[in-house]
């Protein structure tokens, strides 16, 4: 028996070759298992200790957001102190591309929803039909260009109303990534009664992003000044935006503020030179006459003539500047664009027609100061005068013929004149030859250089530097100006029709209206200001009105003094009586303007 077991133990006590490899084979089974591990393990060690801040950073920001605290716009009153502007809360709808779902048919509900509450379109595509307008971005498009950076709000609408701002707050939990914010607005209480002076704010223009970026704006969110005052001193009303850090969660809903917040700056307050009642009334009156004698287009302005400080100023046509604090409609916008008469020019700054028969007490004080003539020089005033052509002197057929308005209306004349009757009776023919020179009489007359040295000298053909942006400058011609232009030579005739205010001479109502301020005030021709005081939200004044005098016209006080006499004498006897007031010295020029170009 143990004989027969004896084999069988050394068949143990050797195993078959291949036993050997499979143990190596298990070996390095292991090993690369156990390097696989030791990977995995440095990795995470990696991960979590040498690079677990840089993640956690990143992590970290995808949470925070540096959220602007919009600081109050500065306010704009009278001198009186009566609010012109006011600040209001306004809604606006914004989407945060991040937060909007994934699924495209959930996506889609969204779009067609917001298009029917904002009356905006889904899509480009949807535009040209949609009543909405042709060519308007829709809002995938809007949310598209917003995906560069998914966590900063894409704001689809401004000036939303409050019933279509609280559905969307009621519908929120069906509309993740859609918000209503609450924005600054500008609401202006004495709307088309000074919004030629005021203006309005608005978004930034496209093509003007750039500049306003590199100011520190919002080319996005923020609102700035168009036109007017608004405009004039948006640096002045504007404000330094504050600062606050948020954590927020998926909803977009604030965890927590990091840290204290920096406050905002509120804006300066402009306080004008307008008297709010004397705009009332000046704006009353000038309906009232426009709508008696049919006219379509109009300008008051009341200025102090001793400082330049504009009191009263009115333009009409005009339009409420409240139609773009709520969202103007484009019907509505393009009407008032395409208006022939122009409501949103300031037409006081803006329009620039031949002066007129105003444009006369320019002639009158240069020919004065000239010595063309003096107070006691009498002039015919015949109704109708002929200027002899020059290449042809006694052809009597080929005279240019020259008419009073005396004559036009009556067929009548003035008869012998000095200049006090003159600018009282505004009598074209004497002013024909002050201005041009009539050989006939030996009148030899001041000639364009002369007429046209103290047209600029009393502010015409340059802007009076009022602060309104758009002033238009005015023209005064002469022979230069006139070949450059035309390629013709001034003639005499030129003279004579620039001498009543006529012909190339353009010249706006603020202008002909710092010429006559200046004869009144003895010959200091000031800079038009409406700017009366800027304070700051405490009240305290950092900046006073003070007279800005732009030259002092080179005429002697005993000869304006006579041109006021003349214009004393319109208002008295002459073609001013309608302008006469009971108990009160009134001086005045009446003007009439054609184009005899």
């Amino acid at each position: 028996m143990i004989l027969n077991r004896l084999p069988l133990k050394a068949e143990r006590e050797n195993p078959p070759e291949n036993a050997g490899r499979s143990s190596h084979r298990i070996l390095f089974i292991g090993g690369g298992m156990l390097a696989v591990l030791l990977i995995f393990i440095v990795r995470l060690w990696q991960l979590q200790i040498l690079e677990g801040g840089e993640y956690q950073l990143a992590a970290t920001l995808n949470r925070l957001r540096v959220v602007p605290i919009e600081a109050p716009r500065g306010l704009i009153y009278d001198r009186h102190g009566r609010p012109l502007v006011r600040n209001v809360p306004s809604f606006e709808v914004a989407v945060v591309p991040a937060y909007l779902p994934d699924d495209e048919e959930a996506l889609d509900r969204i779009y067609r929803r917001l298009s029917e509450l904002l009356e905006i379109p889904v899509t480009n595509r949807t535009a040209t039909t949609s009543p909405q307008g042709a060519g308007e971005k829709g809002i995938r498009e809007r949310v598209n260009e917003g995906l560069l950076v998914p966590y900063e709000p894409v704001v689809l609408k401004r000036n939303v109303d409050r019933e279509t701002a609280m559905i969307l707050l009621e519908e929120a939990l069906t509309m993740p990534g859609v918000y209503v914010q609450v924005a600054p607005g500008r609401a202006y209480p004495t709307g088309p009664l000074t919004a030629s002076v005021i203006g309005y704010v608005g978004r930034i223009p496209e093509e003007q992003a750039d500049a306003y970026e590199a100011l520190g704006y919002d080319p996005d969110t923020d609102l700035v000044g168009l036109t007017g005052i608004e405009y004039q001193y948006e640096k002045e009303l504007r404000g330094s935006k504050g600062r606050r850090y948020v954590e927020e969660n998926v909803q977009r809903q604030v965890i927590r503020t990091l840290g204290e917040p920096i406050q905002p700056v509120p804006g300066h307050n402009v306080v004008l030179t307008l008297d709010l009642d004397l705009q009332r009334a000046a704006y009353m009156a000038l309906r009232r006459g426009m709508e008696k004698v049919g006219a379509r287009r109009g300008v008051v302005i009341a200025m102090n003539p001793q400082t330049g400080e504009v009191l009263a100023l009115v333009s009409l046509p005009t339009y409420d500047n409240n139609l773009f604090t709520q969202g103007i409609p484009p019907e509505t916008y393009q009407a008032l664009l395409q208006d022939p008469h122009h409501p949103f020019l300031n037409h006081a700054i803006g329009d620039q027609p031949p002066p007129g028969s105003t444009f006369k007490i320019v002639t009158a004080a240069a020919a004065l100061q000239e010595g063309v003539i003096d107070e006691r020089t009498i002039i015919q005033g015949e109704g109708v005068v002929y200027l002899p052509n020059k290449y042809y002197p006694k052809d009597p057929g080929r005279a240019q013929k020259f008419v009073c308005w005396i004559y036009l209306n009556r067929g009548g004349s003035h008869g012998p004149l000095n200049v006090v009757d003159a600018l009282a009776q505004s009598c074209d023919i004497f002013f024909y030859k002050v201005g041009g020179g009539f050989e006939e009489q030996e009148i030899e007359g001041l000639g364009i250089q002369k007429l046209a040295e103290y047209a600029r000298l009393f502010g015409l053909g340059e802007p009076t530097g009022i602060d309104l942006p758009a002033e238009a400058a005015g023209l005064v011609p002469d022979p230069t100006w006139k070949r450059r232009t035309y390629g013709e030579t001034w003639s005499t005739g030129d003279t004579y029709n620039m001498s009543i205010g006529q012909g190339f001479l353009l010249a706006t109502p603020l202008q002909i209206l710092n010429a006559t301020a200046a004869v009144a005030n003895g010959g200091i021709l000031y800079r038009p200001q409406l700017l009366y005081q800027i304070t700051d939200v405490e009240g305290n004044v950092l900046y006073a009105f003070q007279p800005q005098v732009i030259r002092q016209v080179p005429v002697s006080p005993e000869n304006l003094a006579l041109v006021r006499q003349g214009m004393e004498a319109a208002v008295a006897y002459g073609t001013a009586q309608k302008a006469q007031v009971p108990g009160i010295r009134v001086a005045g020029k009446t003007g009439t303007a054609e184009f005899f170009c």
